[in-house]
């Protein structure tokens, strides 16, 4: 196996070997399930020691880019999704997001999420939805298991669009929001209201409506918004000036 390295800097020796496997893999010059060669030849090709060498290859096994296994040796991870679900979650934790922020990304990626379930949802897939909607609508004094219900709907639609990168960018970014999510669910009429925004969503992904799917979706996280700010009720009882 012929690979394209270059002597490492000894500043960040770990640091730079991590970066050059992570490029190489970008560029395809190593491949999912392709094993490395030996410590002692990466050693050789990356003029490294040992022991910098296995820091950046549990750095990246931690990271889920690759894989270590006894007597086997050490391979590109099959499916990436752990690794970008990692640096995800790792960023997330550490800067502050807010949650209106978040839930601005939310209207756009899972209003895609809708509608690419609309195109390609299997029957399977859209019994479950209908499955956990019901479920939702019988727990609306349950708070704790409405929001179970709630986040396994939005996470079966992700599987449903049959896109893995939309699917791992759903997880990541409701899992920021569940403390947000419990309060808001704890607001009058916030269940009630969302069992009818799932149900609208439902209805055009059944009915195979991509744009309606879309359009659903969006104001049912727009109307979360409103209601973490505490003013859907008052919204909603507001009577139309007329001009």
């Amino acid at each position: 196996m012929r690979l394209k390295v270059r002597p490492i800097r000894k500043s960040s020796i770990s640091d730079d070997i991590v970066q050059q496997i992570i490029s190489m893999i970008s560029n395809g010059n190593l491949k999912a399930g392709q094993r490395l060669p030996s410590e002692r030849e990466l050693c050789v090709k990356f003029a490294a020691s040992r022991s910098s060498l296995r820091e950046a290859l549990r750095c990246l096994s931690i990271m889920g880019v690759l894989t270590a296994r006894p007597g086997e040796g050490t391979s590109v991870t099959m499916d990436g999704s752990k690794f970008m679900e990692t640096v995800l979650r790792w960023r997330m934790s550490t800067e502050q997001h807010d949650i209106e922020d978040l839930m601005e990304v939310r209207i756009a990626l899972e209003g895609v999420t809708a509608a690419s379930a609309a195109r390609n949802i299997e029957e399977a897939d859209l019994r479950k939805l209908q499955d956990l909607v019901a479920k939702m609508e019988e727990s609306v004094d349950d708070a704790k298991r409405f929001a179970a219900l709630d986040l396994d709907f939005h996470l079966s639609l992700a599987k449903a669009s049959n896109n893995k990168v939309i699917l791992d960018l759903v997880s990541v970014i409701r899992g920021q929001l569940e403390r947000g999510v419990a309060k808001v669910l704890q607001l009058p009429k916030a269940m009630p209201l969302s069992v009818k925004e799932h149900k609208a969503i439902l209805q055009a992904v059944a009915a195979r409506e991509p744009e309606e799917a879309c359009l659903a979706m969006q104001a049912h996280l727009k109307a979360a918004i409103l209601r973490h700010r505490g003013l859907f009720e008052e919204i909603e009882e507001v009577e139309p000036v007329n001009a």
